[in-house]
């Protein structure tokens, strides 16, 4: 196949640079970075520079760019799509853009797929790419009533060629919903984590535990808002529900009822024993 790549970033970049390691299909690569563009060249991460014309002669297209940027470079190149190709995103929400795409290429006989693979790093940029960023992570595939099967079994396809684990179908109504809650939630926490005075001090007091719930609170500050901002109900009932547990917490210290500190914290521990079994990763 023809595969074009629609933003050389963090995940741009690594989809042409895994795909070119296990597949022997043609990869084209796109940025308004020149600069980018000719890294992904040197490195081998692209066969070549493609340009709006080369759009046409795509069989499947993954634009990796943000929420908006994604939505306003399909509808802008609708007609320029080859009839009966597919073009996937890989946004990490799903609701607002699968609706705005399908609708601008549905009339030209493009078929659109929603994608959203669960991996990423601190870090932003072609420079950070890797051809092994989605190995054995999920390939989460969000069809709607008006997809395609042929297409979505193409595109999935090609997860399972690249090393992807799991793969999960959802509507794209669901997958922002519980996105809500295992991704941008833990942003949200992590982010405001951080910006106690204390963490002015942590150098030499910190272990494993403050590693992992601050790995993501250096995120693309314009990204994030963005995906915040699109998904907004899901995340406010998600932000609501952690503030009123932390408030139980909160109130127990203040009234000294240590068996009610001590019945919380239990509870918060076996929900996650629960959890760890019920994805086999202990007895």
């Amino acid at each position: 196949m023809n595969i074009l790549i629609v933003g050389l970033g963090l995940i741009g970049g690594s989809f042409c640079r895994t795909i070119k390691k296990h597949t022997t299909d043609t990869v084209l690569g796109m940025d308004i970075d020149q600069n980018t563009v000719n890294q992904a060249l040197e490195s081998g991460a692209i066969d070549r520079q493609a340009n709006f014309e080369d759009i046409s002669i795509a069989d499947l297209t993954f634009v990796c760019l943000y929420p908006q940027q994604t939505i306003d470079f399909i509808t802008e190149h609708a007609s320029q799509f080859k009839p009966g190709s597919v073009v996937a995103d890989t946004c990490g929400i799903k609701n607002r853009i699968v609706s705005n795409c399908e609708k601008a290429l549905l009339p030209y006989g493009v078929h659109f797929v929603g994608i959203h693979p669960m991996a990423g790093r601190e870090f932003s940029g072609f420079s950070y790419s890797t051809d092994s960023l989605f190995q054995g992570a999920s390939f989460i595939v969000t069809a709607s009533k008006q997809s395609n099967p042929d297409a979505v079994n193409l595109v999935t396809d090609l997860a399972v060629r690249m090393g992807f684990g799991e793969i999960v179908r959802t509507s794209p109504e669901q997958h922002d919903k519980i996105i809500a809650f295992t991704s941008q939630l833990a942003h949200v926490v992590s982010n405001a984590y951080m910006k106690s005075p204390t963490a002015l001090y942590e150098r030499g007091f910190t272990g494993g535990s403050f590693q992992d719930l601050t790995r993501v609170a250096m995120l693309n500050d314009k990204m994030w808002t963005e995906l915040f901002w699109l998904n907004k109900e899901p995340l406010l009932y998600e932000i609501n529900t952690i503030i009123a547990h932390l408030s139980q917490y909160r109130d127990a210290l203040l009234t000294g009822d240590l068996a009610t500190l001590q019945r919380l914290l239990y509870e918060g521990s076996e929900l996650k024993k629960q959890d760890l079994k019920a994805n086999g990763k202990i007895k």
